[in-house]
């Protein structure tokens, strides 16, 4: 009986012993995971059976003819990207684009310059602020980017002006014409000279902003029937440049910087405003009051 008993406990001892034994080899195995495998008829073959999924070990090298993929491949998005053409200024005709705002000639309007980019805007007062109505190719302006400075340098001037209906000539030997009324104070300040700087028809420049014929029409109609109705005077601004924190930094070692930086500071009021700037000039700087 003995020998029974002592037999059955060795047996189960050594059946535990071989369970441990085999609990540690089979978990040293490679731990499954489930991933598809595309099964293939035959190496590289173009046509391949629809993916199915079975339990595989890690190891690639230990699945034959399949090829292992880690993860269905995403379907990729598509994106569009839509950017908004930039509206057209200069060929849209004054009439259509009157049309589009519903305003008239007649209405207060503001207009600004810009040297470099050889453009004139014009802004039109629409309730308490300006829309940007229209924009004209200059013909023709001479001499470089800064301020002018005596008479008979050729140069264009920049700045802070005003027209009144002084200041309009419809019989200008350039077609039509209006005077920008250089030198203001600030240029005076700086005893700077010159005489009859205009905007005008005939594309000629020694000193002023030439138009077409065609386009000093338009403009010329604008100032005068804003005058009419009332408008007591135009501001123009001329710039250099239109002055963005970028273009400023290209020009920050030119000798016209300063006066460049000041003149910003109107245009930046217009830019946040939508308002024409009132200025003031004191202690030979342009002061930009609300």
């Amino acid at each position: 009986m003995f020998d029974i008993v002592w037999r059955f406990v060795n047996t189960v001892l050594i059946l535990l012993l071989l369970f441990a034994l085999g609990f540690e080899y089979f978990n040293t195995f490679p731990k499954t995971v489930i991933k598809e495998v595309i099964i293939m008829k035959e190496p590289m073959a173009d046509c391949i059976e629809k993916p199915i999924y079975v339990e595989i070990p890690k190891e690639e090298s230990d699945v034959k003819n399949a090829i292992i993929i880690q993860e269905k491949p995403k379907k990729p998005k598509l994106i569009i990207e839509i950017s908004e053409k930039p509206y057209d200024f200069v060929n849209i005709t004054l009439e259509k684009r009157l049309r589009e705002v519903s305003l008239a000639l007649g209405n207060n309007i503001f207009i600004r310059i810009f040297k470099k980019e050889a453009m004139l805007e014009v802004w039109m007062k629409d309730k308490e602020s300006y829309i940007h109505l229209k924009d004209y190719e200059i013909c023709a302006y001479s001499g470089h980017l800064g301020a002018k400075v005596k008479e008979g340098d050729k140069q264009s001037p920049e700045g802070f002006y005003t027209v009144d209906k002084k200041a309009l000539n419809p019989h200008s030997k350039f077609h039509l014409s209006f005077n920008l009324g250089y030198p203001n104070s600030y240029d005076r300040a700086y005893k700077r000279e010159g005489s009859f700087l205009m905007v005008h028809g005939n594309c000629v420049s020694t000193g002023c902003y030439a138009m077409t014929d065609e386009k000093i029409e338009e403009i010329y109609a604008l100032v005068e029937e804003a005058l009419k109705h009332g408008q007591e005077s135009v501001q123009v601004h001329a710039f250099p440049f239109k002055m963005t924190k970028e273009n400023m930094s290209w020009y920050e070692h030119n000798k016209w910087y300063d006066f460049w930086l000041n003149l910003k500071e109107g245009y930046d009021y217009f830019e946040t405003e939508k308002i024409p700037p009132k200025i003031k000039v004191e202690k030979k700087r342009y002061e930009i009051y609300e």
